[in-house]
């Protein structure tokens, strides 16, 4: 058994893919989807469902990485904002060099702040850097770095 891939279902799968490749050095793994059909319809439990979109290969574990995949369905179901609280899936997290850097260069590409940069000593680790931010669309992603 092993992990695959995580799902992010955007407005636009092209720019939010060209966010995490940008930012987070992800890259592509063709082919591109575009995907419709009865199979789809049974296996989502929707009616018609018409998607496109990409898998992007998650940074640090070479070609056979989990995959973000990211899709855009033609009919999108919309709800309120997740927050680190909510319940069910909340946030996906990144290792990075440098938090600070990394999060200057997310805003500029349109995220938005949630929380503040933190520092904090684990005992035995090192101290831990991070902080919660929301990428384009207002998934929420939590990067960190480790001062040892």
């Amino acid at each position: 058994m092993k992990f695959t891939h995580t799902n992010i279902v955007a407005k636009d799968w092209k720019t939010l893919a060209d966010f995490y490749i940008k930012i987070f050095n992800c890259t592509v793994k063709p082919p591109e989807r575009d995907l419709s059909g009865d199979w789809l319809d049974q296996a989502t439990g929707l009616t018609q469902a018409k998607l496109k979109g990409v898998h992007l290969l998650l940074p640090g574990h070479g070609t056979e990485a989990p995959t973000l995949e990211i899709f855009t369905y033609e009919e999108i179901d919309e709800h309120e904002p997740v927050f680190a609280n909510s319940r069910g899936f909340s946030h996906i997290a990144f290792e990075v060099d440098d938090v600070e850097t990394t999060l200057s260069a997310a805003l500029n590409m349109g995220a938005s702040n949630l929380g503040k940069i933190t520092r904090k000593l684990i005992e035995g680790l090192g101290t831990l850097v991070f902080v919660y931010f929301r990428d384009p669309e207002g998934n929420i992603i939590e990067i960190q770095s480790w001062e040892r």
